[in-house]
């Protein structure tokens, strides 16, 4: 069962660009965890949805499909209506209207509201998405269809992104804000997507995690762990001696920014915890506040390996 403990209660706050839903300030980000029964899981996603959160993004590579098979469930039985559902086409070299039917089987669904191209961080790979005959092309054929609403592209690379917004091609962007991320995302991309009325949807507030703990990414652990300091009396530190910043000074700075939605990670009932936590309490940061966050955020990436999300 999932904790019990209610939750902040969050209501519609602004349109997603010109998609027409009225999306809360925060979303449901990947759900999906394979050594936790399935029925927990659904617990899990059910308990932020009662929140009131109504934007849940999922993908065919999360957990080889688990992601979905867990979003699907917890739609059934009269809880599809008002929520707004993001999938992905995850291999961009191949036909996309299989993997749209491959994802809407595993959902149990006939059609979702968003589909987007997965992690296209290379100019190339837009090019050869949007080139006639493309990738873009079938997955338009795909919204005609009635297999999907909109369609848009998640990315790595401010390059592609604004490639994919001056397209016009685009209904929602998907892209890095938060601590720590390169300045283009936040100075170019995101003004730039709310001039088009493209609706923006961000993810990396914890920097894969990294903000918040000592790991590489997703709660790998680090291959050269930093050496504890020493104390005062010559012996060494057992507790993590690597700089972290908090949810909530995390949370505070991505909302700052003010992206449509901000997906946040909520696997466990004490992640939705710490992170609605941190969402119901947020006040606007200074300048000065978000320097602040911005230079520890720094101190708090060092030696936790790739940053794959700046280029």
């Amino acid at each position: 069962m999932a904790d019990e403990r209610p939750l902040p209660r969050f209501q519609p706050r602004r349109q997603l660009g010109r998609t027409g839903f009225t999306a809360t300030v925060v979303g449901i980000g990947d759900l999906a965890d394979r050594s936790v029964p399935l029925e927990r899981c659904v617990a899990t996603l059910h308990r932020a949805m009662d929140a009131g959160l109504n934007l849940i993004d999922t993908a065919p590579g999360y957990e080889e499909g688990y992601s979905e098979e867990i979003v699907g469930e917890a739609l059934r039985h009269g809880r599809r209506e008002g929520m707004f559902i993001i999938d992905k086409v995850d291999f961009l070299d191949q036909p996309v209207a299989p993997q749209v039917e491959q994802s809407l089987r595993r959902l149990r669904l006939e059609a979702v509201d968003l589909f987007v191209f997965h992690n296209v961080s290379k100019l190339d790979t837009w090019a050869q998405l949007a080139a006639p005959g493309g990738g873009l092309e079938e997955l338009e054929r795909c919204v005609r269809q009635g297999k999907a609403r909109f369609r848009g592209i998640s990315s790595h690379h401010p390059d592609v992104l604004r490639a994919a917004l001056e397209s016009g091609r685009c209904d929602v962007v998907m892209f890095p804000v938060g601590p720590f991320v390169h300045p283009r995302y936040v100075e170019e991309i995101l003004p730039l997507a709310k001039a088009k009325g493209v609706g923006t949807v961000s993810f990396k507030t914890f920097g894969a995690g990294k903000l918040l703990g000592d790991t590489e990414g997703y709660g790998r652990p680090l291959q050269a762990r930093p050496r504890g300091k020493v104390s005062s009396g010559g012996s060494e530190a057992s507790a993590p001696t690597l700089p972290h910043l908090g949810v909530e000074e995390c949370v505070h700075y991505t909302l700052t920014l003010d992206p449509d939605v901000a997906l946040l990670g909520m696997s466990f009932a004490n992640e939705q915890d710490a992170a609605l936590a941190a969402a119901a309490s947020f006040r606007p940061l200074t300048p000065a506040q978000l320097a602040d966050v911005r230079q520890r955020a720094v101190r708090a990436m060092e030696d936790k390996g790739a940053v794959w999300w700046n280029p």
